[in-house]
């Protein structure tokens, strides 16, 4: 069964800044649950890569208005917030 990202979502819009990194662990505690070994890919953070192909982790951040983009590292999540457009 799939994860519910609705937490990590709600965490994100509540958040005031522009930019931030969360570690897997972090986002762990926010979904009460294990993040799936897919995680660990670039490619199952990446907002912008299939945006045709929904995937919960992804709709929860752009729901949120932010990007998401995994760290070098593999054990942590950068999240930038969508610059709106005037």
């Amino acid at each position: 069964m799939a994860n519910d990202y609705t937490a990590l979502r709600d965490y994100l819009t509540a958040q005031t800044r522009a930019e931030f990194v969360l570690t897997f662990d972090e986002i762990e505690e926010i979904i009460d649950d294990a993040l799936p070994r897919a995680a660990q890919r670039a490619s199952w953070w990446d907002t912008s890569r299939a945006p045709e192909e929904k995937m919960p982790q992804r709709e929860a951040c752009l729901d949120a208005g932010f990007t998401a983009t995994r760290m070098m590292d593999g054990k942590s999540v950068r999240f930038t917030k969508i610059k709106v457009r005037r």
